[in-house]
């Protein structure tokens, strides 16, 4: 289980890179969020890269409009 600072960073990274993703795109934010996630409890906590991997998902994240 995590701990509430890297809770914390996790959801800012999230919203960083999720910043001109539509809030009704639940699925695109789901998509990145598991991404980042996977990182963090791999045991990954540098922001720069899961910045890179929230980055990453998000360019491949399934959506109705590609």
């Amino acid at each position: 289980m995590l701990d509430g600072a890297t809770t914390a960073l996790l959801r800012t990274i999230l919203d960083e890179v999720c910043e001109r993703v539509s809030p009704y795109d639940v699925g695109v934010r789901v998509y990145v969020a598991s991404k980042i996630l996977e990182a963090a409890t791999r045991g990954e906590t540098r922001p720069d890269l899961l910045k890179q991997i929230g980055q990453e998902a998000l360019s491949k994240a399934p959506t109705m409009w590609r």
